[in-house]
């Protein structure tokens, strides 16, 4: 199959849009959590979360467009607080349910648990093996289709300890994280192996 733009263009809208969600391949899905002033609390499916920068660390999270209610993106812009919480196999079918058009809170819904530290207002997953607290920093609209960027700084990690190794590597397949196509194919994850820092004059050596 070969598509033009405008061949894309004229593909049945459903058809299209999963296309175009499985072209960047494998996401990791994750839930995030918000709370509204008034102690509302929201929790939502994404698997449009990139790593920005260690120093200071930071994280993004991109939007769809602002066009109708978006309580996730209002419950940060209100509070300035969230949390990311990674999607594991045990949890796999109350993260995808989070994603209906529930009119009460996701965690209520769902049976999944609200978990709170002491220094963040937003609630955690209790569930998820890998949670992070964030503080918004910034918001970029990309005019080509209104999406929304928004970039958080990370304030808080709670993971449990033997994922992570001596050097600091995470190592999300022992906690069982998933990994997501489009918008509802699920799959497990196999490590190949680690790879020594790329140098121009010395062969990639295997870590494992």
């Amino acid at each position: 199959m070969q598509l033009s733009s405008s061949d894309i263009l004229k593909l049945e809208q459903r058809f299209r849009t999963n296309l175009i969600n499985c072209l960047s391949g494998f996401k990791t899905p994750h839930l995030i959590g918000t709370k509204s002033k008034l102690g509302i609390t929201n929790l939502g499916l994404f698997t449009q979360v990139m790593h920005i920068g260690a120093n200071p660390p930071l994280m993004g999270v991109l939007f769809r467009p602002h066009s109708v209610p978006r309580h996730t993106l209002e419950n940060i812009l209100e509070t300035k607080e969230y949390t990311i919480n990674l999607v594991h196999k045990a949890m796999m079918e109350q993260a995808h349910w989070t994603s209906a058009r529930w009119e009460k809170s996701e965690f209520e819904a769902t049976g999944l648990t609200e978990y709170y530290s002491n220094n963040h207002f937003a609630p955690f997953v209790a569930e998820s093996k890998i949670k992070i607290g964030l503080k918004f920093k910034e918001q970029h609209l990309i005019t080509a289709n209104k999406t929304i960027l928004v970039i958080g700084e990370i304030k808080e990690l709670i993971i449990e300890e033997e994922l992570i190794t001596s050097d600091g590597f995470l190592n999300i397949e022992a906690a069982n994280t998933l990994a997501m196509t489009g918008l509802d194919s699920y799959h497990d994850t196999n490590s190949i192996n680690r790879l020594a820092y790329a140098k121009p004059d010395i062969p990639p050596k295997r870590l494992d």
